[in-house]
């Protein structure tokens, strides 16, 4: 079953709590749906991936107003890396738009999100990559949006440095960003680079983050991650070759 017909039956939303199992709770009765209440029959890896994608879908639709519009491309973005089938966009829709207008703020839904996960984990990563990614669907990013992703992102535990890396890889701006990527000081050695990159590498393999938590209709965002790296990397490898 896909994570979409997951989120329908309800089962795991009652294991969740909080605004993010309020907002399964919302959409349920919206689609009146039967719901199942065996909620310890509910498998840990499939709790984790409803959580992860309720998260996801109401951070990705508060964010639609950060700037004080909502543009379509947006959602369209968040459908293509969730690779939503034709048959299941009634639902995809019917979350998005009412966690728009959900009473909870976007703060309580990234609290909850890191209280899950672990503040800083490679599983809350996916979800500020999927931010960045679709904050910038339509060709830029506003300054709102981007105050919005900072903020999630201290919310979710990654602060200073750690945004830095995530930021550069979908905002590059300085000569030094393809060692910020890596997390690595600018002009580190290559056995560092190499050392960091192959670190990277094993932390964000997607099957990791599947067994974290993260549903595979969303893996797209682990492969861009992915290719950032690997083009940070190539970068440094090119500019140690000219000097």
């Amino acid at each position: 079953m896909s994570i979409w017909g997951k989120l329908i039956g309800g089962a795991a939303g009652l294991a969740i709590g909080g605004p993010i199992g309020a907002l399964i709770g919302i959409v349920i009765g919206h689609a009146m749906v039967d719901v199942p209440v065996e909620r310890w029959r509910t498998p840990e890896t499939e709790r984790r991936q409803v959580a992860f994608t309720i998260a996801a879908i109401a951070l990705a639709a508060k964010m639609a107003r950060a700037d004080g519009h909502v543009d379509e491309a947006e959602f369209c973005a968040f459908r293509r890396l969730f690779r939503v089938k034709p048959e299941e966009e009634a639902n995809v829709v019917r979350f998005y738009r009412l966690a728009q207008r959900s009473t909870d703020g976007f703060e309580a839904y990234a609290r909850q999100a890191a209280q899950l996960f672990g503040e800083g984990s490679p599983v809350l990563e996916d979800l500020l990559d999927a931010l960045f990614l679709i904050a910038k669907s339509d060709g830029y990013v506003t300054d709102e949006e981007l105050a919005y992703l900072e903020t999630v992102a201290r919310l979710l535990g990654f602060r200073g440095g750690a945004f830095a890396r995530i930021r550069s890889r979908h905002l590059p701006s300085h000569p030094d960003d393809p060692y910020v990527i890596l997390g690595v000081e600018p002009g580190a050695d290559l056995a560092e680079v190499r050392a960091a990159y192959r670190q990277m590498v094993k932390e964000h393999h997607p099957d990791r983050h599947i067994a974290a938590g993260v549903p595979p209709e969303f893996i797209r965002v682990a492969e861009q991650r992915m290719a950032a790296i690997n083009a940070a990397y190539r970068t440094i490898l090119a500019q140690e070759e000219a000097a």
